[in-house]
């Protein structure tokens, strides 16, 4: 019960700063010390959500933007997961891929937009596109570089049990990466939610960002904040949704330790 407790206080402690935060910039605004036109107060970001949400305008433009970030991640995710595997445990797939890979990962991604709206257009398969190829490059550099890191002893004490092909793989090379692996898609959880903000915020017609575009040519600072804000919200849920998974694979690496 103690620990349960102390875990929870631990937890708690994370928010602080955000509370405290919230709790001053309301200080500020009710006090006239920030002018509703540069920030709206706490109060108003809310009761633009609460009007949103009864419209039905806001569940509609999360659900979209969740929709392509989740798609473009898991695209993304598997080409870079599955190349980071075949060059990390492959020479010749290594010689041949590695080298392009990483010469497009110097190209920003966020550049390409031009280019993208040029191909696609500005539907679905263009922030999809981006995002996928945004989340891609942290996913593939991680888990090629946890399956080089992979301690040789290890794979030798593995085949010295009899352990080889997928066996060996799963049980040895694959745990040992898995840490890499698991920062990586943190990292691209990341990337995912900055590629989707400029890719509504650029060429969209739905989704979070056009919503805050479309506040901005009303000069509504309250929808844009809170725009802002629900980045904020599904990135942190992202990071946590994250770790949680990272906590319950890698309990018996912190034993370990």
């Amino acid at each position: 019960m103690r620990k349960k407790l102390q875990n929870l206080g631990m937890k708690l402690i994370s928010w602080v700063i955000p509370i405290l935060i919230v709790i001053l910039w309301g200080i500020l605004s009710q006090a006239g010390i920030i002018p509703t036109k540069i920030l709206p107060s706490p109060v108003a970001v809310v009761q633009a959500g609460i009007h949103l949400t009864e419209t039905g305008e806001l569940a509609q433009n999360i659900s979209i933007s969740l929709f392509r970030a989740l798609l473009g991640f898991f695209i993304g995710g598997a080409i870079g997961f599955v190349l980071g595997i075949l060059n990390g445990m492959f020479r010749l797939s290594d010689l041949l891929v590695d080298t392009s890979v990483q010469m497009l990962r110097n190209i920003p991604h966020l550049a390409m937009i031009p280019l993208v709206i040029l191909w696609f257009g500005i539907d679905e398969t263009s922030k999809i596109f981006l995002v996928a190829l945004g989340v891609l490059f942290p996913v593939y550099i991680n888990t090629y570089h946890g399956i080089k890191s992979v301690d040789k002893s290890l794979i030798e004490m593995g085949k010295a049990y009899g352990l080889s092909g997928w066996t060996l793989f799963f049980q040895v090379i694959f745990l040992g990466a898995l840490s890499s692996i698991l920062a990586g898609i943190r990292y691209a959880l990341g990337v995912m939610w900055t590629t989707l903000i400029v890719a509504e915020t650029i060429a969209s017609n739905s989704g979070i960002g056009y919503m805050s575009m479309n506040a901005r040519e009303f000069m509504q600072m309250d929808i844009i904040v809170l725009s802002i804000i629900i980045y904020a919200i599904l990135g942190k849920i992202s990071d946590l949704i994250a770790k949680f998974f990272e906590n319950r694979w890698l309990h018996w690496n912190r034993q370990l330790q």
